[in-house]
This record gives C-alpha cells, sequence and structure tokens, in this order.
C-alpha cells in the first residue's frame, strides 16, 4: 500500500526523504565503484600502449615522439593522488530546453573517466566544455541544467566509495528554482552547505584544489583563452592562487600541444610557496610543470648568491632606469666611430688572392649593425656576415658564384675573426656587470644623466675583485646579471607563465620575466595592499608595462570565501593607511572568530591563545616580528607545545606571505610594523599577517594597535 502524500502545509515525509536520499547515494557509490575499476582499466590501458607502442613501424623521429607521448600520458595517470574521482552531477532539462545535451547526465570530476574510448564517459573533465554549466548556471540563466548535484565526501577521503555522505540538488528549471531539495537540505546542512562547508574545511597539510567550489567570477578568469593576459588584483581569500592555477591546467587541456610546446611556468615569490602548490596541479592531472620563482629562474649556473647589498643599493639596482645604465656598459664595447676612422683596412686572404676591404666602408658596416640593434651577439655575427657579403660579391665579380663551403671558409678567416673581436667583442654578463660595479669612471660614464652620484656610490663595489671570476654576488646583481644576457641574446621563451604575489616584483625582476615570455600570454595574480618590498607597486599599470603586457585587462576579486567576515573587517581597517588605489575586501563567511587580546604578560597569552586553538581543528599558525621567532618558539616548546612537527608552524611575518591556517594567533602587531624598518612597508606587512586566518585569528599585544 502507498503512504498518501504528506500535507504541503507539514513538509515532507522524513522518513521517505532519507529513504530517498540513502538511495541516492547507494546509486552513486555504485557509479563510483564503476569509475575506479574503469580508471584502473584505463591506467593499465596507457602501460600496456607504451610497451606495444614501442613497436609500432614508423620513422625513427615519429616513433620516438609517439613513445614520449604515450609514456607521458601512463606516467599523468599513474601518478594521479588518491581521492574522489567526482565532485558534482549535471542533470540536463529534456526537450529544446535541454540544447545540445538534452536530457542528458554528466558526473564532473578532475580528470576524464571512460570504459571504452567510443561510449559516453563515466566522468567529464571539469575542464570540459560541457562542465561549464556546473560553475555557471543558475536560475536565472540555467544553461540548460534542469538540477546541479553537489557531493560531499569525508574529509581526507582517498577515493573509497563509502566516503560519499552527502550530496545536495540545485533545481533550475522548476518553480523552486535555485533552491535544494528539503531532504539534501538537511543531510548537507542547508542550502549550498557542501560548498560552504568545502570551503571552510580545516587547512591541513599542502594548499588544496578548488576544482568543486570554483564561483563564476573565479570561471571566467580560469577560462580565459591562451592569448589573453589578465591581471587579478585579488583582496585575501578570493582564492586568486586557485584560479591563477586551475588556469594553468584549463590551458594544458585545451592547448596541450601549444602550452607543452611553448613551455608553461609558474612563479612564485619563495620555495615554501611553492611547496605549499606543488600539489594543486598534479591532483588536476598535469605534472611535469616548471614551478619556480624569479631568482632561481635567473640564477643560472654559477651565481651562486653569496653577498648582501644595503637597501639603498638593492633599490638603485632593481630600478629599470639601470637596464639603460647597463645597455650602454654594453654597447661601450662596440668600437666607436673615432676607433673606426683611426683603423686600417682589412686583407682578407683567399687562397693566392686577397681582397682589401677599405677602413671606411669597414665603419660603415659597422655602424649599419650598431644603428638596427640586434641583441649583442647577433650584432657580432652580423658584422662577420656583412663583411663576408661584401668579398663574396667582390669575388664573384672576378670568378662567378661561389659554393657555401667557400663562404664558410671565409668565415673562419684568422683576420675577419681578429677584426671582429677588435671592433665588437665577445661580452660576458659577468665581465659587464663587474666592471661596471667594479669601476666608478666606467659607471660614471655609462650612468651620465641616468643616476646620481649619490645612487652611483651607493652601488659601487667598496672592494672590487680581482677579476669577474672571483665576484660575490648578490640577490639584486642576478637581475643585472640576467638584463645584460638578454641584451646579448634573447633567452628562451615560454608560451604562458603564472606570476604569484606580483606585486612584490621589481621594475628589473618585471623586465626579466617579460624576456621569457616574447610571444607568450601571463596570468599576473597579487594585491596591491599585500606589497611588501621596498619596490612593491602601488599601481598594476606601470608594472604590467615592465612585464610587456601593457594591454592585460586588471580585473578584481573582492569577495572572499576564505577569510570569515570578522577577519577581513578588522584587517579593512588598515587600508586607508597603505595608499593603494584597492576597495575593502568582502566575505560570504558568516562564521569565524576574532579574538583581541590586550595584555601585560605576553608570553602566558601566547601560549594560552596557542592552546585554544590547538582545541579545535586544523593547523595553527604563531606569526611574530623577524627577531622573536626563536623566542616565541622557545617559550612555546617549554610550555609543552610541539612545535613546526605538529599542528603548530611559528613563522617570521616576512615568511608568511601566501600562505593560510586555520587559526592565526598574531603576537605584538607594533613589534611587526616597526620590524620593517626603512621600507615604510610595516602595515603592509600586518596587512599580510592578519589576512592568514581562515577559521579564528587571536591578536595578542602590550603595545597600542597601530591602527
Amino acid at each position: 500500500m502507498t503512504p498518501p502524500d504528506p500535507d504541503p502545509a507539514l513538509g515532507p515525509d522524513p522518513a521517505r526523504v532519507q529513504a530517498l536520499l540513502h538511495g541516492s547515494l547507494r546509486r552513486e557509490r555504485a557509479h563510483h565503484d564503476a569509475c575506479r575499476v574503469a580508471l584502473a582499466a584505463m591506467i593499465d590501458g596507457a602501460r600496456e600502449h607504451v610497451v606495444t607502442g614501442a613497436d609500432v613501424s614508423a620513422s625513427g623521429a615519429d616513433a620516438e615522439v609517439l613513445g614520449y607521448q604515450l609514456r607521458s600520458k601512463a606516467k599523468e595517470l599513474g601518478e594521479l593522488p588518491e581521492g574522489p574521482l567526482f565532485f558534482g552531477r549535471l542533470d540536463f532539462d529534456s526537450g529544446d530546453r535541454g540544447g545540445e545535451h538534452s536530457g542528458a547526465s554528466y558526473h564532473v570530476g578532475r580528470l576524464r573517466i571512460s570504459e571504452h574510448p567510443t561510449r559516453p564517459p563515466l566522468v567529464v573533465d571539469w575542464r570540459a566544455p560541457v562542465s561549464r554549466a556546473f560553475y555557471q548556471a543558475s536560475a536565472r540563466d540555467p544553461q540548460g541544467v534542469a538540477v546541479r548535484r553537489r557531493f560531499g565526501w569525508a574529509p581526507g577521503s582517498m577515493g573509497d566509495s563509502a566516503d560519499l555522505t552527502g550530496l545536495e540538488d540545485e533545481h533550475l528549471t522548476e518553480a523552486g528554482a535555485g533552491e535544494a531539495d528539503p531532504g539534501e537540505r538537511e543531510l548537507a546542512g542547508g542550502a549550498g552547505g557542501l560548498v560552504a562547508r568545502e570551503i571552510a574545511r580545516p587547512r591541513v597539510g599542502p594548499m588544496r584544489d578548488i576544482a568543486a567550489t570554483i564561483q563564476p567570477e573565479q570561471d571566467e578568469l580560469v577560462r580565459a583563452g591562451l592569448g589573453v593576459s589578465v591581471c587579478v588584483q585579488g583582496a585575501p581569500g578570493t582564492g586568486k592562487t586557485a584560479v591563477g592555477l586551475h588556469r594553468a591546467a584549463y590551458l594544458l587541456y585545451t592547448h596541450p600541444q601549444r602550452v607543452q610546446r611553448g613551455g608553461l611556468l609558474i612563479l612564485g615569490p619563495n620555495r615554501m610557496f611553492l611547496s605549499y602548490i606543488s600539489e594543486v596541479l598534479p591532483a588536476l592531472g598535469e605534472t611535469g610543470v616548471r614551478q619556480s620563482t624569479v631568482t632561481d629562474e635567473i640564477a643560472g649556473p654559477g651565481r651562486p648568491v653569496r653577498a648582501e647589498d644595503d637597501e639603498r643599493a638593492a633599490v638603485v639596482k632593481h630600478d629599470a632606469r639601470m637596464a639603460e645604465v647597463l645597455r650602454r656598459a654594453l654597447y661601450a664595447r662596440v668600437a666607436t666611430q673615432e676607433v673606426m676612422d683611426r683603423a686600417n683596412s682589412l686583407e682578407v686572404k683567399d687562397d693566392s688572392y686577397r681582397w682589401r676591404i677599405p677602413a671606411a666602408e669597414l665603419a660603415r658596416i659597422v655602424a649599419g649593425v650598431r644603428a638596427e640593434e640586434p641583441p649583442y651577439a647577433v650584432g657580432r655575427e652580423r658584422v662577420r656576415t656583412w663583411i663576408v657579403n661584401r668579398v663574396q660579391r667582390e669575388a664573384e665579380r672576378r670568378a662567378g658564384p661561389q659554393t657555401n663551403a667557400w663562404v664558410r671558409r671565409i668565415e673562419r678567416v684568422r683576420s675577419v675573426g681578429a677584426y671582429v673581436e677588435a671592433v665588437w667583442p665577445r661580452a660576458r654578463p659577468e665581465e659587464v656587470v663587474a666592471e661596471l660595479l667594479g669601476d666608478a669612471g666606467v659607471l660614471a660614464r655609462a650612468a651620465e644623466g641616468v643616476l646620481g652620484e649619490d645612487e652611483q656610490r651607493s652601488v659601487l663595489w667598496a672592494r672590487p675583485p680581482r677579476s669577474w671570476k672571483s665576484a660575490r654576488w648578490s640577490a639584486a646583481d642576478l637581475v643585472l646579471l640576467d638584463e645584460v644576457a638578454g641584451l646579448i641574446e634573447h633567452p628562451e621563451g615560454y608560451g604562458h607563465v603564472v606570476i604569484d604575489e606580483a606585486q612584490d616584483l621589481s621594475p628589473m625582476e618585471c623586465r626579466a620575466i617579460a624576456r621569457r615570455v616574447p610571444y607568450g600570454s601571463l596570468t599576473v595574480l597579487g594585491d596591491l595592499a599585500q606589497g611588501t618590498t621596498p619596490w612593491a607597486a602601488r599601481a598594476w599599470e606601470p608594472l604590467l608595462g615592465h612585464l610587456g603586457k601593457p594591454d592585460a585587462t586588471v580585473i578584481p576579486l573582492t569577495t572572499g570565501f576564505r577569510v570569515p567576515r570578522t577577519v577581513v573587517a578588522f584587517a579593512n581597517r588598515l587600508l586607508a593607511r597603505l595608499d593603494v588605489p584597492v576597495p575593502p575586501a568582502r566575505s560570504l563567511r558568516g562564521d569565524g572568530e576574532l579574538r583581541v587580546v590586550e595584555t601585560t604578560d605576553i608570553v602566558g597569552d601566547v601560549v594560552a591563545a596557542v592552546r585554544r586553538a590547538l582545541d579545535g581543528d586544523g593547523s595553527v599558525g604563531v606569526v611574530a616580528a623577524e627577531g622573536e621567532v626563536a623566542a616565541v618558539q622557545e617559550v612555546l616548546g617549554a610550555a609543552g607545545v610541539v612545535v613546526d612537527g605538529g599542528r603548530v608552524a611559528v613563522m617570521s611575518a616576512k615568511a608568511v606571505k601566501g600562505l593560510e591556517w586555520d587559526h592565526v594567533v598574531v603576537v605584538e602587531p607594533a613589534a611587526i610594523v616597526e620590524g620593517e624598518g626603512a621600507t615604510g612597508r610595516g602595515l603592509n606587512r600586518l596587512y599580510v599577517v592578519l589576512t592568514r586566518a581562515v577559521s579564528r585569528l587571536e591578536v595578542v599585544h602590550g603595545r597600542a594597535l597601530p591602527f
């Protein structure tokens, strides 16, 4: 006997709702089991293709390319991290409203899973065109979707089907559009509860991907075209780093050959940050992407950083004006017109015949090449080529066309090589920079009208090395060396580069990056309010110009999903004093906790704050001024708190950029501000520190707060 329908005024029948939910969960778990079997078969098949592919009858080059592609695919599948295979489902409307996918249903996950290439997939990749509706569809614009389903998985799940514990359906084309079914609301904790819960899940270990929780405005940025350079001005907690990484994964998926041929580079502010984000791309099925820092990219072999500049010298070296100083220093090595006018003619021996090129004509050759402003090494070879061409024309008038072997022989004539070396000598970046920084006269000539006398003195080495081979380079010197290297010969470029914490880049660092993306595109991520270097940008337009992408669109992300509203409001109190055109951030998270403790017992209250944090779930970050970290570690250790080996990390304010913890304890904000010294960036540093908490922020201070 079928039970009567419940009275709508009384709400749905709980027993019936639970039965429907448990039935749905059973079916979804069974589907996940089928996906697991299919994925295992895909991995085995990829490995088998590597073996059989070795026997393919093809040319050596084709076989090598095919073998590489098969091995790469098998490696990617074999290295996929364990975890749930899907996080959502799209049920398209039947009839015309469903469009080309009418009546179809798709599970959405981090990679495509199928039982056979010709059969409908069991899971579609989150980057596939059909998956866009999962992120963009709404009650106002359902995009053909009748129901969007989200799945709830147990925290830390390794992909066991039993870990699928909840689901939430959002009906987009019915009368109750935009609302979850009552039963799913109850199970998931409210409409949209699964998304909110996933965003707020405790932060333990490396950064996670956000494929399951991408918001519509983030999705627009992720799916921007390969040829488009974008700059994301992202307030704390808006997911700008995740957006950049997911855009990298999206480009690799949609333009695999073009991106892989040019290469894709992720640039982070430091190695700790790179370690934190290192597992995001592999979790999305993309391996082998280079992740680096600007310093590591420009260091090159044999250039360890063994010296340190004072702040004034570093600021001058990072200034864009140094590019002109270095250009002058390099091209000062080319013979001047005055020197050329005093030079003798050039005699080129060709077997028993001798060709002679007048000095005036040689001077015109050098001047003509110089006027074209090619890379220095190209100019040097162009001088050689033009001299050989001059000889070739004379030889062909006398004896007819000459062979390529004849041309190569003339190029190697000793007198030609000696002349080229005399008027356009070889140059090493280390030689040029060492001579510039070690000789006041050379520096004065190159910097005339560009740098003031005080600025020149600030960068001049007090004790020049005996030779460039014994020079001790600073981190700022590396950007000078890279600039000269780029003037000598253009470096190999990338197809796309993602730059995080870009607001802290200097103009010279931006130029180093621009040289590596001459024809590619950029994803620039940052927050002007979080600029903490002496040369940090106060507006995006000049920085984008130095990056070679002045027309890049600046897109603000102001709505946060991770940092709680109460924490964001507290940090926003600093914005008015930061002198940057950044609108106040806002957060959609109404949970979270803020506690401000004014005390005369900093030690005792810091220990108490950490213990309160440990009573909850998730990670704990204790942030102090640079000189106070060791003391804080000692105090916590004496109190029996396991530091750095457990859930608690003690960090200096200078090391936390890009990182986040569930609970953050900030020790003496006034000391953090003062720790920036003459940079004038102390308040920016504090703003960074205050926005590292994704659940709870506790500020312990004995001195007045600096806002």
